[in-house]
């Protein structure tokens, strides 16, 4: 097998396309032949050696991905061999072939793509979680979306407009805000030439959001909640637009009657696990309807991963990025 090897977490000019013996699955686990990988901020953040979690040296970046189930350890009953899967285990996904634990692994149905199944867990499931269980969005309630093109954002969008609700999306270029259009968003706001606080103003006749979706934090934060409704939930996703954690003055949520919501996701479905799969049955089922489909920017070859992280990070991708073997 090969894989892009990380020996030394100071970026992504440290990875080596690196072959290895292909490994044997212990008690509990599957090799997986890894068929699609997705790019996520997390993969980044990884190789840098700035993400919370950080794995022992040397590893193989890539959380998320898909392929056929070649060979199972002792104790897996539910998959086999020949079998098509996706699996979010943090790392291992940007090469041939990876070893997995058996209960991470999320068995596709007839008609499920490898490229859409590696681009679905982590945005999906982040989505899904923030916005009906953390948020508790409602039919008929307005949110917003920022970085609304981005792998989460689109996601956003789609599951929102699915409960029934009125989405606005806000992105930094026309070209992302026509994306949005396209994937079922009744407003856009170009935040990159329109003053936020006015747009959103105008968007919601004055009243503001019930649910603001931010996976951007940055100077984007505090307007953000300055515009919020009265019982307004502001989910804070993620920083992705600077390392910098954004300060909120505290009257902010007082003034509105508001709640500032956390959503971690991973922390979720371990510490609920139970209710972590009925989500994921849940959104399995809606993708079998069709109401929700990963937006794929492009596929590149599993050999091109560098050109990808570069190309994230220019701010250029729309919905997500997939490596391919």
């Amino acid at each position: 097998m090969h894989a892009w090897l990380c020996t030394n977490p100071t970026g992504v000019e440290a990875l080596a396309w690196t072959e290895l013996p292909t490994p044997t699955p212990q008690a509990g686990e599957v090799l997986i032949e890894i068929k699609a990988a997705s790019l996520n901020f997390p993969d980044l953040l990884i190789v840098q050696n700035k993400y919370q979690m950080k794995p022992p040296l040397p590893f193989v970046p890539g959380s998320e991905y898909a392929g056929v189930v070649a060979a199972v350890g002792e104790g897996v009953k539910h998959l086999k061999v020949g079998q098509n899967v996706a699996c979010l285990s943090g790392t291992g996904g940007f090469g041939t072939h990876t070893i997995a634990p058996a209960a991470l692994c999320m068995p596709l149905p007839d008609g499920f793509g490898h490229v859409d199944a590696a681009a679905f867990i982590m945005i999906y499931a982040t989505s899904h979680h923030a916005l009906i269980d953390r948020g508790q969005l409602k039919a008929g309630e307005t949110v917003l979306v920022l970085g609304a093109a981005g792998g989460v954002g689109t996601a956003a969008i789609q599951i929102a407009k699915a409960v029934g609700a009125r989405v606005i999306a806000a992105a930094s270029t026309d070209e992302k805000c026509a994306l949005c259009r396209k994937i079922g968003a009744d407003e856009t706001i170009n935040y990159g030439t329109q003053d936020l606080r006015e747009a959103i103003k105008a968007a919601t006749g004055g009243k503001g959001p019930d649910v603001i979706y931010d996976p951007v934090g940055g100077d984007f934060a505090e307007p953000a909640f300055r515009s919020i409704a009265w019982r307004g939930r502001y989910l804070v996703v993620g920083f992705a637009s600077s390392p910098t954690v954004p300060s909120l003055p505290m009257n902010l949520p007082l003034l509105k009657g508001a709640s500032l919501v956390g959503v971690f996701w991973g922390a979720f479905s371990k510490n609920e696990p139970q209710a972590n799969a009925a989500m994921m049955a849940e959104l399995a089922q809606w993708y079998a309807q069709g109401k929700i489909k990963p937006v794929i920017d492009r596929t590149m070859p599993m050999a091109e991963l560098p050109a990808a992280y570069a190309h994230m990070g220019s701010r250029g991708v729309m919905g997500k990025l997939v490596m391919v073997n």
